[in-house]
């Protein structure tokens, strides 16, 4: 059957709060002045594409703070709806296995699956969740089911699925199985809240279904929502009978392109320019902004120059830089960011930053300039989940609250929801992240074939030491008049340098002469023992 491909990610978090018009952000105080400081942030989004690559960059002031990478060999599937089938109901984890098509079944929780009356009414009358229903009474084993992705396949685990479709435009989300009017927290003028909300309730008059309004919509007019709200009925009447045509494992709904799909969520009028260096994707790029975002249009270009265009603005570099566990601060601290599969830690220290007071001011400004940092690498870096900021003990409790809220501000431009709880007294910060796709470096890298991913590697000593018991151990089972040792020539080296009288305590021992030979293509803990 043909592929829906649809305007607008499903589960793509809405824009920054701090929008404006003109591309400023809220006046920040400065506690040092009592005179508010106007930050003006300038945007720029770059796309280079390649046959088999396709990556954005969004810049803020002349700096990276977001990359996506897509390729053709692995899209993401986020947003994308499948029809499914259920693989295995499992009631110890009030969760299924749903086969969607991918090479690992999709998990589904039942707290994700559509129930026809999920509330009830509280004590005071107010709307409360109703229980979770055992598993195995909401699914059983062998059932279609439409699902959506809300999270890539990360590591070893599946993608996580949802049944709460949600089918979004650049203004709105169509909650088709819903009758919800809602509007983004994000937007905090509650008389333009109003005004959405009851353009909304008059444009869809009887329409059943329910829609969110998205943080994009600020300032914006009827007739555009309207515009919106017509799209999303016909794309809906579409996906339904897709649903009920399509066979398990198929498709119904996907996803637009890396390209678009970055004009569709990061442009808006603070973005002064879009740099494109392919033609084709230009192309299609000024067709869909004159189509859904006229206004916008005329700042996409296209980049024909023979410099690529990420070398341009040293793109290539801090890519390089983002991969690797130290950040350095400019006051000459530095971070450690550290990612592991339950959590990701960023470790604070003063480095070779002296301050020119006392300790504790010295503390405090590398945590604040510490907090700034860490939230631009959480962004660039992509790294979600659970995250544990290590920051430097501080004494003062308005230090403390400073360095907070400066972490908090310095994550308000995340599109990714962020939670962000007091620190501890320890000193330690803890945050989540929302997670939906693999982090900048799970995207680009893969465990060390010397390590084994431990980000270590055995001392040649100790490689030593693990020869000469293979050596004990081989002549004791096999026959053979001398033995020849191959190792890296750093081991070989120190073998014959500083061990070289345990090689001739181990010869007499064993009755038996032993040779080494240096290997460059062998890796540090690699060696093998021959019998001659």
């Amino acid at each position: 059957m043909d592929v829906q491909r649809g305007f607008f990610s499903a589960l793509n978090p809405p824009p920054p709060r701090f929008r404006h018009s003109t591309g400023a952000v809220p006046p920040a105080i400065n506690r040092f002045n009592s005179c508010p400081q106007v930050l003006v942030v300038t945007e720029e989004i770059l796309i280079n594409v390649t046959p088999r690559e396709t990556r954005v960059a969004l810049v803020e002031n002349g700096m990276l703070q977001e990359m996506h990478i897509e390729r053709a060999s692995r899209r993401g599937y986020v947003g994308n709806v499948y029809k499914g089938k259920v693989s295995r109901v499992m009631p110890g984890m009030q969760a299924a296995f749903v086969e969607i098509g991918l090479d690992r079944a999709a998990f589904l929780h039942a707290s994700d699956i559509i129930r026809p009356h999920s509330t009830l009414l509280g004590e005071n009358g107010e709307s409360a969740p109703s229980p979770t229903p055992p598993i195995n009474e909401l699914l059983r084993d062998g059932q279609e089911i439409v699902v959506q992705v809300v999270k890539d396949p990360i590591g070893t685990k599946g993608a996580r699925l949802t049944t709460h479709l949600s089918i979004p435009s650049r203004y709105l989300v169509l909650l088709p199985y819903s009758t919800v009017l809602g509007v983004s927290v994000r937007i905090e003028d509650e008389t333009e809240r109003m005004r959405l909300k009851e353009i909304l309730a008059e444009s869809i008059g009887g329409n059943p279904l329910g829609y969110i309004v998205r943080t994009n919509a600020e300032g914006q007019t009827r007739e555009a929502l309207a515009e919106d709200i017509d799209y999303l009925g016909k794309l809906w009447r579409s996906l339904l009978d897709g649903m009920a045509t399509a066979r398990v494992g198929t498709r119904v709904y996907e996803d637009l392109p890396l390209a678009l799909r970055a004009l569709r969520d990061l442009m808006r009028p603070s973005i002064e320019k879009v740099r494109v260096d392919s033609r084709e994707t230009y192309d299609k790029a000024v067709e869909f902004t004159s189509q859904f975002m006229p206004d916008l249009a005329d700042r996409i270009e296209h980049y024909p120059g023979e410099r690529p265009v990420f070398d341009l603005y040293g793109i290539e570099d801090e890519i390089q830089r983002a991969l690797r566990k130290d950040v350095p601060l400019k006051s000459g601290g530095y971070l450690i960011v550290d990612q592991t599969e339950a959590m990701t830690t960023i470790d604070v220290n003063t480095g070779s930053f002296l301050g020119t007071r006392n300790l504790e001011e010295t503390v405090y400004r590398t945590n604040l300039e510490a907090a700034q940092s860490a939230a631009r690498h959480l962004r660039l870096r992509n790294l979600g989940g659970i995250i544990i900021i290590d920051f430097i003990d501080m004494t003062d409790e308005e230090h403390k609250r400073q360095v907070i809220r400066q972490l908090e501000k310095s994550l308000a431009r995340d599109h990714a929801k962020t939670t962000v709880y007091d620190m501890s007294p320890l000193g330690l910060v803890e945050m989540t992240r929302k997670r939906t796709t693999e982090s900048l470096e799970r995207q680009l890298c893969e465990p060390c074939p010397a390590c084994s991913g431990r980000g270590t590697i055995k001392t040649a000593e100790t490689v030593t030491y693990e020869i000469f018991r293979e050596i004990t151990r081989a002549v004791r089972q096999f026959d053979a008049e001398k033995l020849l040792v191959l190792a890296t020539p750093e081991v070989v080296a120190r073998i014959l340098d500083e061990d070289s009288t345990a090689v001739a305590e181990l010869e007499e021992f064993i009755g038996k002469t032993i040779r080494f030979q240096p290997e460059e293509h062998y890796s540090q803990e690699q060696f093998d023992v021959v019998l001659l």
